[in-house]
């Protein structure tokens, strides 16, 4: 190995498929080995045949319809508002100051503490568990979509202009075309966040979804089932991570490797 020399597509793989045989077994060695009670931790196999008894008597494959439409509902609102605004504040520095310092402020308020109040605003319903996505992720993505747009080399606004570019038209051929792979990138990492704020969600005043079903497993002490939608939520998110490369590198084949 050698500092940021890149390896084969399949060498990647084959590592990261690795870790994973790796982690498994480890699990498998302290569980069935007994060195880990299973009330604390259920190994491999009682979690997978909790996870089929979820899946084909409880009907879970309907809760994880739910909790992805909650993710997607709510972070595609989050970008429909942020991405905007925060290619705003890196165009133009007066739009910047004015609404910097309170996103800098926002940014920081965790979207659980947020809670009791969306429940109060918005009973226990839908919109609670979208505005809890929502606000876990509006600000993230409105101030890093901001730094990427105001980096943006200034001799390539400065040939905008010298070209006969207006203001307008800086913003729309250069700053954007020229930070659409990052900020494509940006949402991609704050998806990854929005999984923890739906099941933050879903764990309070839910009656479906996979946090529901967490929570009432931990009633029961079931740590096979919870364990599974653990896993279910990193499978998921691991697949939809896969699918925003793959659509980045389509769109973008001159920036993203």
């Amino acid at each position: 190995m050698r500092p940021l020399e890149p390896i084969s597509d399949t060498s990647r793989i084959v590592l990261g498929i690795s870790f994973f045989v790796l982690f498994f077994a480890g699990w498998a060695v302290a569980t069935l080995g007994g060195f880990v009670p299973k009330i604390f931790l259920a190994d491999p196999i009682t979690m997978a045949k909790d996870g089929w008894r979820l899946m084909s008597q409880f009907g879970f494959g309907q809760d994880i319809l739910v909790t992805i439409w909650r993710v997607v509902g709510g972070f595609v609102a989050a970008a429909l508002v942020a991405v905007p605004l925060g290619v705003l504040m890196g165009a133009y520095k007066p739009v910047e100051a004015f609404f910097e310092p309170f996103v800098s402020f926002a940014r920081y308020l965790p979207a659980s503490a947020f809670v009791p109040l969306l429940i109060l605003w918005a009973g226990l319903g839908e919109t609670q568990k979208l505005l809890v996505i929502f606000i876990g992720s509006v600000f993230q993505i409105v101030l890093m979509v901001a730094v990427t747009v105001g980096n943006t080399r200034r001799d390539l606004v400065e040939a905008a202009y010298t070209l006969g570019a207006g203001d307008r038209g800086v913003v729309r051929r250069v700053l954007i075309p020229m930070n659409a792979p990052e900020i494509a990138e940006i949402l991609r990492l704050v998806l990854g966040w929005a999984w923890t704020y739906v099941i933050v969600a879903e764990l309070i005043g839910s009656s479906s979804g996979i946090g529901h079903m967490i929570i009432d497993s931990q009633a029961l002490m079931a740590t096979g089932q919870i364990i599974f939608g653990i896993i279910v939520i990193g499978v998921i998110g691991l697949i939809s991570d896969f699918l925003f490369k793959m659509v980045n590198r389509r769109l973008f084949p001159w920036r993203l490797a």
